[in-house]
């Protein structure tokens, strides 16, 4: 009976590694089959063209797709850098601007709000925030101010979002000196590390998300990231270096102007920051409007014609991201002019992406009820609301 049972279990072991054998092979098949395929030469190369030109010989080096792997590992190696820097030099210059570091007024916790907060709206109406009111025994005011500082808490301070700034800036002012000197270097090795530091830098920003100051244009800010790696991952493998390098240029030329403005207008420095958004605007309508469409997308769009009537699928892949791109500038440029056209008209330069915080002021009338223990308030001033305030 006992030598039954162990045949059956041996049969079931032995069957069970059978099985995973079959199934590994099967998965090595399909992988195998899949990598042949998006490699197909009918994809990526013109006629006459195939992966065996691009093998390096002769003193001739060339990209190679498995070296994008390292973008990963550089990704997380940027946002130690972007710790440290932000830790160690932007706080440091922010205090030197004058940019203090404000702790935020927590409300005090009360279940019926924040269920109501997260669950139905932000900003409730009067006569929502009457019932909420009775609801909770409270006055009307300090269920406003609960909401106020509740919606506060989402909103990032301005020393963070100068961090950011600060981060941005650097990262595209190198970047952007860096592209200009490559540009003229026509060697593999500063093209290497001019691809692997823009597509970490765009990892990055894709893990950091979360966390980073949320605008309105979030979404828009997701595809530009992930249509900024395809391409230049794109563009590494199939050897357009030299257009995914001008690409990258183009950008980064406009950025830092904007993040430098930015900086500027946390620290409140006003006619400084105008200056630099009105340089950076100058630079985005030259740059992403006028030469980004006129100058790269008629040289991936049109030229290509010339050499091949039959465009290789990669053509396609390419430029319709590019065109991605130039819908996502055109976008922001409509952004850009209406706060030009604000500015110009009112004197008011304001970034409609960006939530404003809402003031936060507490009156001896507001507090006096809760302090008295007013039964139309909350009973305390400690049961709903922190009492400091700056």
């Amino acid at each position: 009976m006992f030598n039954l049972f162990y045949f059956m279990l041996f049969l079931f072991n032995k069957s069970g590694i059978i099985f995973n054998y079959l199934y590994l092979l099967s998965m090595t098949h399909i992988l195998k089959t899949l990598n042949s395929w998006f490699w197909w030469e009918n994809i990526w190369m013109p006629v006459n063209v195939t992966w065996a030109h691009f093998v390096d010989r002769d003193g001739l080096v060339f990209p190679k797709p498995h070296q994008l792997y390292a973008t990963i590992p550089y990704a997380f190696i940027l946002l130690i850098i972007r710790f440290f820097s932000e830790r160690y030099v932007a706080i440091p210059l922010a205090k030197a601007l004058g940019i203090k570091n404000v702790r935020r007024v927590k409300p005090q916790p009360n279940p019926v709000l924040e269920s109501y907060f997260r669950e139905c709206s932000k900003h409730p109406s009067q006569s929502e925030i009457q019932g909420l009111a009775k609801k909770c025994n409270c006055t009307v005011r300090l269920v406003e101010k609960w909401f106020r500082r509740r919606r506060n808490l989402e909103i990032p301070t301005v020393l963070r979002k100068f961090q950011e700034a600060f981060w941005r800036f650097s990262f595209y002012l190198t970047s952007s000196i860096a592209g200009f000197i490559f540009l003229h270097d026509t060697l593999l090795p500063s093209q290497y590390w001019y691809y692997m530091a823009e597509i970490s830098f765009y990892w990055s920003l894709l893990f950091t998300l979360g966390i980073d100051n949320k605008r309105k244009d979030f979404l828009a800010h997701v595809v530009h990231h992930l249509a900024a790696i395809g391409l230049m991952s794109g563009s590494w493998c199939g050897n357009y270096v030299r257009l995914g390098t001008l690409v990258m240029f183009v950008h980064d030329t406009a950025d830092f102007w904007l993040e430098a403005a930015k900086m500027f207008n946390y620290a409140r420095w006003e006619k400084t920051c105008n200056m630099l958004f009105i340089i950076f605007s100058i630079a985005f309508f030259i740059t992403r409007i006028i030469l980004f469409p006129f100058w790269i997308l008629r040289a991936t769009l049109y030229q290509p014609t010339y050499y091949s009537t039959t465009p290789v699928i990669a053509y396609f892949l390419f430029n319709g991201q590019l065109l991605v791109l130039q819908g996502l500038h055109l976008y922001w440029g409509y952004l850009i002019f209406k706060i030009l056209r604000r500015f110009i008209f009112l004197k008011d330069l304001k970034d409609d992406r960006s939530d404003e915080e809402e003031e936060d002021s507490v009156t001896d009338n507001e507090e006096e009820p809760a302090k008295n223990g007013n039964k139309n308030g909350c009973g305390s001033s400690k049961h709903l609301l922190n009492s400091s305030h700056h």
